[in-house]
This record gives C-alpha cells, sequence and structure tokens, in this order.
C-alpha cells in the first residue's frame, strides 16, 4: 500500500481532474451544436498540444520530445483520441449526463483489467464499493435510461477504448518521464486531426473560436492532474474516485443546459461519497490482504 500521504494526493488529484473533465465535456457539448464534431475534437488537440508543448520548452528545453517507449505512447494516444471521437459524437446526439453515465463503465472495467494486465491485488469490498458507486450513478440518471439512444452506444464503445488509455497512462507511470507522456496524450493525434480536419474546415466566429482554445487548455490541465494521480496511487484504487466527473456533469447540466435537478441526483450523489469514503477507510484501515 502506497503512504498515506501518497494515497490522499492521488485521490485528490484524481477527484480534480474528474471535475475538469466534466468542464471540458460541457464546452464540448456545447461546441459541438456551432461546428462540426471532428472540428471540435481537433481545437480541444490542437491547442492542448500548443499549450503543453509551449510550457515544458520553457520550463526544460525540447528534451520532452523523447520517449523511452514510443510504442506504448502511440497507443495510449491512439486510445484517448478514439475515446474522445466516440463521446464527442455521442455528445452531439445525446445528453451530456447520459453519455458521461455510461462512459462510467469504465471504472468497473479496468478494476478488472488492473488484476489481469497490472497484476493489483483487489478484494472483495473494493469491487463492492465499485459497483456500488456505478449503481448510484444510475440512481441519478435513472430518467434519461427510460428510452435508450442507439447514439449511447457510441460511448458504451468509448468505455472499452477509454480503459486502454488509463490502463497504459498507470503503465507508463514510473517507466518514462512525465513530460513525454503529457505531451504524447494530444501530440499525435493533433496530427493526424490535422490532416483530416481540412476538407469539413468552417471558419469560426470569435467566441466559438475562443471556446476551441479553452477546450485545449482546460483538457491539458486535466490529463496532468490524472497523469500526477496515478503516479501516487494504483488504478483500481483511484478508479471509483472518477465517479466525481458523472456528479460533475450532473450539476453542469442543470447549470448550462438547463436540465431539472431532481432528488435522485441528491441520493446518488450520497451512494457516490459513500463508496468513495469506503475505499479510502477500506485501504486505510481494513485488513491488508482484502483491499
Amino acid at each position: 500500500m502506497p503512504p498515506l500521504s501518497s494515497l490522499l494526493t492521488g485521490i485528490l488529484l484524481t477527484l480534480t481532474a474528474g471535475t475538469v473533465f466534466a468542464v471540458q465535456d460541457s464546452l464540448g457539448k456545447y461546441l459541438t451544436g456551432l461546428m462540426p464534431v471532428l472540428q471540435v475534437i481537433w481545437g480541444r488537440y490542437m491547442f492542448q498540444t500548443l499549450l503543453t508543448g509551449g510550457v515544458l520548452l520553457a520550463r526544460q528545453g525540447p528534451g520532452f520530445l523523447k520517449t523511452a517507449h514510443p510504442v506504448l505512447q502511440g497507443l495510449r494516444g491512439a486510445a484517448l483520441l478514439v475515446t474522445t471521437g466516440l463521446m464527442y459524437s455521442a455528445f452531439s446526439q445525446v445528453p451530456l449526463a447520459d453519455a458521461t453515465a455510461v462512459l462510467f463503465f469504465t471504472p468497473i472495467l479496468i478494476t478488472v483489467f488492473s488484476v489481469l494486465f497490472l497484476k493489483e491485488r483487489i478484494g472483495i469490498h473494493r469491487i463492492g464499493a465499485v459497483i456500488g458507486g456505478f449503481i448510484g450513478m444510475l440512481v441519478i440518471l435513472q430518467p434519461g435510461f427510460s428510452a435508450i439512444d442507439p447514439a449511447l452506444f457510441l460511448a458504451v464503445a468509448a468505455a472499452f477504448t477509454n480503459v486502454g488509455y488509463l490502463m497504459l497512462t498507470r503503465r507508463l507511470s514510473g517507466r518514462d518521464d512525465s513530460a513525454a507522456t503529457m505531451f504524447n496524450t494530444s501530440a499525435p493525434g493533433t496530427i493526424v486531426l490535422t490532416l483530416i480536419v481540412i476538407p469539413i474546415w468552417e471558419t469560426p466566429q470569435p467566441v466559438p473560436f475562443a471556446l476551441m482554445v479553452t477546450i485545449g487548455f482546460v483538457g491539458a490541465f486535466g490529463h496532468f492532474l490524472l497523469i500526477r494521480g496515478f503516479s501516487h496511487a494504483p488504478a483500481s484504487l483511484l478508479s471509483p474516485f472518477l465517479y466525481i466527473q458523472v456528479l460533475a456533469a450532473s450539476v453542469l447540466s442543470v447549470v448550462v443546459f438547463g436540465d431539472p435537478l431532481r432528488p435522485s441526483t441528491a441520493l446518488g450523489a450520497a451512494i457516490l461519497v459513500f463508496c468513495g469514503l469506503y475505499i479510502w477507510w477500506r485501504e486505510n484501515h481494513g485488513p491488508r490482504a482484502v483491499a
């Protein structure tokens, strides 16, 4: 088990990253109503790459361009690009909260895959808490599932590709320079998107363009937090705390998109908080043999 201070740091970083990603997705959904989805994704990647590269270049020179694991970095970037494309396509057709809910099959999948591929030890209590958190998420969003839109299957596919991204993030932690990992989160995708966005390009107005810049900067910040968080604690421990993204997306749906606040939201949020705290308690006070 990681030291308590490292564990708490990882949890806090993961909670903040999840909230930042919800903000980013809200911006993305708004922009998909103003311009082609592919162009929105390009904006996210391009400005995230420019910001990341500029900051890293100023801080440490061009050394971040070198990576000890180019294949893993390329696979990680590809997994995120596919996940982003699937999710933004879903955002353009279904409510933000519904698509985000479906994406959160990811923590359940990553808990299983952490055992299979990262050889991390988990027990029935942590598995139960992850499932409980997912139930809490469904309590929040249950009315939205009365008639499932076929576009939500895009989010289902994104959940699987997102597992690959998160697992590779954990795999690279401590094996490659964090600056290289940060830069390669978006740089390969930016090159690919730039080549294919030209035929559908629509010159944006000043406000949408400013939002394209913002979404890239927000993405850079979120991925930095996630990379740092996964360097402090196991993926199977931190994954339940990513549920904060669902709660944040629900709040943003009310504030930004005018969705009504339901009593089920409060109940679901309480379940999510309880499950997250229970995982923390088991990790620090429960038997070591059952995580």
